[in-house]
């Protein structure tokens, strides 16, 4: 059997390479996604790891504070020397850390800047922090001094003794370089960076309370276990703090990591690839089994039973199965580290891709042999279904009947999806139940529709190709299960991409609108992702002679008693009317350093009218103090952004910050240029801060920027599924090349009747174009309908149909028809037509 099934694929070989290549790409995206995965765990478990080497014990605060204490007791210099002296501590260590940026030298911000932190460091009697080992110059002395880790310096173009420029609490300042360092951190890892500072400068910088400590480890002395130094120093600590071990900490960061859920991403997309191939695998195998009827039928008649037919056909999907996956397993090697690039999650390659891996491995053969047996299945019961006596004669079409029953099948599927999709938009959770149902009702419809689309465009292509036109639609329609099997693949593909555009460019638009209705100034400043605002950032641009009126931006809250929180917008009193250009319905602004302005929603909602009194405390989200408690008159009525809703206050009334983390977070700064100067004063306002952290945009710049920042998603959403599409773009190829191969007396009948070569490729340019934008057609409105259902389940997003690149999919697909055409048309027209006609109709 294996030896026939050999044979078969050494005689076949071109009609199997477009199946075992779908399955090639699928494997290798399974692949892939599993090692990438595993090589990102195994770095992040590394440097979990030996992060901190000298940490045998760590001091945190409680997950759940008692009753009686609000907060975490403060880390500070009592405690650690309280810890300190533990008889089973060989050393105690204060750690300070926060959110720190480095300018390299082209101006731009190194590495990821959610993984940018500034450290303290901590040298012993020699200089040196165990934590942080030197590799060239010496640790920062004061508060000018940093040192940074090798990797941020490479990248950064640094050497010891530069002068670089460090983004702390969003104000850019100077520093000397003195020192690089080694850092087995998650964040370097990351592709984060790390900067160290003197403890002191440290402590102003990040710490939580004056002279306070982000954390405090300890190290166990010798001939105690971690466990043991952990209960001892528990013993020692307040109410709200608890002792960690190592081990404790490693297995729950380990817990905390993406990578699984990254992997479990990119493994949906490599199913749906393997889905689509499913159906170019069983296009094939069925193809072929009714060509190779005959040869079928002499096996049954020579003795091979049903079970032997149906056996080789298995055998033959097998072997192209294993070695499919045999290659795929290879090109997913290459998938991981290119995924390591896409993503950069891996921080400049520290997450080696190993070669040869158990779990790859046994999932790339599983994968592989198993979806090429599965989608080979029916065609080859339907190849041992043929009879002995069929010998002399070819297979007949499917029967009509068995096209009714799919066809209700598929008119009872389809509803089905169709009205779920239509419920998602109350409960968006049902669109990952109804978007699969969908999807499979129309491929099961899809012969119906290839019926009834081919023959409405049956005489619009007879007029325009003649009948040219009319063979090309009448081969589309000849075996309509063939076309829909072919549409499917490109229609699963383009379903989804069509799906992700509606989704991101009703983001888009939403994205705009919000700027619209917020950027009521000439410019506003604002931070990147994970940067801050400095505080001195509103001032410094007030001195400058084109700025007319500045003011930040602070969100935060005040606690009403017997009510909810109210949001409520810090701004400076004397400049917000003009710089936001707000509309005073009653009172004025004036007086809104010692009150309180509210929109008049908001006063009809409680009731208020000028000189009322609203009390209540000051509280932000990120405050780790109680707020002070205050009462402020209501002494203006406006209307203004959302931004800028629904009540102001003076930014001089919140509370005075009493450590680091207490800092008011500014949102924005907004700024009013002299006529005629905004140009000139954003240059200057980016000349005066120097600052890359920050953003000085105007009307234009700030929609540029919504909209921006959706296009990385959107890139890698098109990257992952246009191994789908090109999975269809095979199918196609597929098609027409097997077509050329079951038509050749067809082919030689036509040239004999004065059809030329050119006429020939014409005829099956324009089959593959009808089947791909069928296929495009089906994918364009179904993937339309699920990214509307997306949409509208969000009420605050408007639907924003992408009817350009709709257009642009449509074109897409018919250069895909003619481009999938070329071969096949280029075989058919070097048959010889002698030989063509006196063909066997294989």
């Amino acid at each position: 059997m294996f030896r026939t099934a050999l044979r078969t694929l050494r005689s076949h070989r071109l009609r199997f390479a477009m199946p075992a290549l779908a399955v090639v790409l699928g494997v290798a995206f399974v692949t892939g996604s599993l090692l990438y995965g595993d090589s990102v765990q195994a770095a992040v478990n590394r440097a979990h790891s030996n992060s901190q080497p000298d940490a045998s014990v760590s001091i945190t605060a409680a997950d759940s504070p008692t009753a009686d204490t609000a907060e975490a007791p403060a880390l500070d210099d009592t405690l650690l020397r309280r810890l300190r002296a533990l008889p089973s501590a060989g050393a105690a260590r204060g750690v300070v850390e926060g959110r720190s940026f480095l300018v390299g030298s082209d101006g731009t911000l190194v590495g990821d800047l959610y993984q940018a932190a500034g450290v303290n460091y901590v040298p012993d009697d020699g200089g040196k922090d165990v934590r942080y080992p030197l590799t060239a110059g010496h640790g920062p002395r004061g508060a000018t001094e940093i040192a940074v880790d090798r990797r941020t310096a490479e990248r950064a173009g640094y050497r010891v003794g530069a002068r670089v420029r460090v983004v702390v609490n969003g104000t850019a300042r100077d520093a000397r370089l003195v020192g690089v360092f080694t850092a087995h951190d998650s964040r370097v890892d990351s592709g984060g960076t790390l900067t160290a500072f003197d403890t002191a400068t440290a402590q102003r910088h990040f710490a939580p309370t004056p002279n306070g400590y982000s954390a405090i480890t300890l190290t166990a002395a010798d001939g105690t276990s971690d466990a043991q130094l952990a209960e001892q120093a528990q013993k020692l600590l307040p109410s709200g703090l608890r002792a960690v071990t190592r081990a404790d900490l490693e297995s729950g960061a380990a817990s905390e990591e993406d990578s699984d859920k990254l992997t479990t991403l990119l493994l949906s997309f490599a199913g749906v690839a393997l889905f689509v191939s499913t159906f170019l695998v069983a296009n094939t195998f069925t193809m072929l089994s009714a060509a190779r009827a005959r040869e079928h039928a002499l096996l049954r008649a020579v003795g091979a039973t049903r079970n032997h037919v149906m056996r080789m056909v298995l055998a033959e999907a097998a072997l192209v199965g294993t070695a499919a996956s045999a290659i795929g397993y290879g090109l997913g090697i290459g998938a991981a580290n290119l995924l390591g690039s896409l993503f950069d999650a891996s921080g400049a390659g520290s997450a080696t891709v190993r070669a040869w891996s158990t779990k790859p491995l046994i999932a790339a053969f599983a994968v592989g042999i198993g979806v090429t047996v599965l989608a080979a299945y029916v065609p080859a019961r339907r190849a041992a279904a043929v009879p002995p006596v069929a010998a002399l004669r070819t297979v007949q079409p499917s029967s009509a009947a068995s096209l009714r029953r799919r066809n209700t099948i598929g008119l009872i599927v389809t509803a089905c999806g169709a009205l779920l999709v239509a419920a998602a938009v109350g409960e968006p959770d049902l669109l990952f139940g109804a978007v699969p149902l969908l999807l499979v009702g129309l491929i099961v419809l899809t012969p119906l529709l290839a019926l009834g689309i081919t023959g409405l465009l049956r005489s619009p292509l007879t007029r325009l190709a003649g009948i040219r036109g009319k063979l090309a639609v009448e081969n589309a329609r000849r075996n309509p299960r063939r076309t829909a099997a072919t549409a499917t693949t490109l229609m699963v593909g383009l379903a989804m991409v069509t799906a992700v555009t509606v989704v991101v460019t009703s983001v888009n638009r939403f994205d705009e609108q919000e700027v619209d209705s917020s950027m009521t100034s000439d410019l506003r400043i604002t931070a990147v992702d994970f940067g801050e605002i400095g505080e001195g950032t509103a001032a410094r641009v007030r001195r400058l002679a084109d700025a007319e009126a500045v003011t930040p931006v602070i969100h935060t809250y005040l606690d009403i008693p017997h009510t909810t929180s109210l949001d409520v917008t810090a701004v400076d009193p004397a400049a917000v009317e003009r710089a936001a250009s707000l509309s005073v319905r009653e009172g004025s602004l004036d007086r809104l350093g010692h009150g309180i302005a509210v929109t008049e929603e908001l006063a009809t909602a409680h009731g208020w009218r000028l000189g009322s009194r609203v009390s209540g405390t000051f509280t932000d989200a990120s405050a780790h103090t109680p707020g002070t408690r205050t009462s402020l008159p209501v002494v203006a009525i406006y209307d203004g952004p959302d931004d800028l809703s629904p009540a102001l206050v003076s930014d001089r009334a919140l509370p005075r910050p009493t450590g680091a983390e207490d800092r008011p977070t500014i949102s924005s700064v907004l700024v009013k240029a002299a006529p005629g100067r905004t140009a000139a004063l954003r240059q200057e306002i980016r000349r005066t801060l120097d600052n890359p952290a920050l953003l000085v945009q105007d009307h234009a710049d700030a929609r540029a920027d919504a909209t921006a920042r959706t296009a990385p998603f959107l890139n890698i959403m098109y990257a992952m599924l246009s191994v789908t599409v090109l999975i269809g773009v095979l199918g196609v190829v597929n098609t027409m090349g097997m077509a050329v191969f079951e038509r050749v007396r067809e082919i030689g009948l036509l040239r004999a009747i004065g059809l030329d070569r050119a006429g020939v490729g014409s005829v099956l340019r324009l089959e593959s174009v009808t089947i791909s934008l069928f296929g495009s057609a089906l994918g364009v409105v179904a993937g339309t309908a699920i990214g509307a259902a997306a949409v509208l389940g969000q009420e605050v997003l408007p639907l924003v149909i992408p009817w350009d690149r709709a257009a642009l999919f449509f074109v897409a697909s018919a250069a895909i028809g003619v481009l999938a055409s070329l071969w096949p048309g280029r075989q058919a027209a070097r048959l010889p037509m002698l030989e063509a006609i006196g063909a066997d109709t294989e």
